[in-house]
């Protein structure tokens, strides 16, 4: 991928990837939904899930399953010591009124993924998602933006065609979970790609 985040190609390619992967990523969703309510297995799952986020984007089998290995309990008090982190940090931002609140979340949304892929300590993680993300964070919120929107005018569309419109309208918020996993894979694997010269 080009050195800065290219709208058209970073939809085309992830399109191709959410297609290419739809039942399984279909699948590792539902297993997330499932299981989300449950305790402490909630933490591992999760913790899968982003795993599966980044073997995606390395291009590799997708295993829905694999959210539920033991692996991914290894460093529980780091990804809380994260996940602290990161709320306490956008509480504080709140306090500045939206606007700085939304600037570092988009700064800090891959930090789990950092966390999970290179094994980096919580505060390394979100230092090196706001280093990475430094200079896109405005083209980064358009292409959430635009996801949402194309999502939202496809859904709203089809929904309106009457009789099979409620059925459609469905079918396509089941389809854009998928999309959507595969924009962050996507999207992850740009920003880590600003690290290999420096490993």
């Amino acid at each position: 991928m080009q050195n800065k985040l290219n709208i058209q190609e970073t939809f085309t390619e992830a399109f191709n990837l959410g297609v290419k992967n739809m039942v399984n990523l279909l699948l590792t969703a539902l297993l997330y939904f499932v299981t989300i309510w449950i305790p402490y297995l909630n933490v591992g799952t999760t913790i899968g899930f982003y795993k599966v986020i980044v073997a995606l984007s390395k291009g590799e089998e997708i295993v829905p399953t694999s959210i539920f290995s033991r692996e991914n309990y290894k460093g529980l008090g780091d990804f809380f010591l994260l996940f602290g982190l990161e709320s306490a940090g956008l509480g504080a931002a709140l306090v500045f009124f939206f606007a700085p609140a939304l600037v570092l979340g988009l700064a800090w949304q891959y930090a789990f993924y950092f966390f999970v892929d290179k094994k980096m300590s919580p505060l390394k993680s979100l230092s090196t998602s706001y280093d990475t993300t430094c200079g896109e964070k405005w083209t980064l919120f358009f292409i959430y933006l635009l996801f949402s929107v194309c999502v939202g005018l496809v859904a709203g569309l089809l929904g309106a065609i009457p009789k099979v419109g409620a059925v459609l309208a469905i079918l396509v918020a089941i389809a854009a979970i998928a999309l959507g996993m595969a924009l962050e894979a996507v999207l992850y694997k740009h920003f880590a790609s600003k690290l290999e010269p420096a490993e």
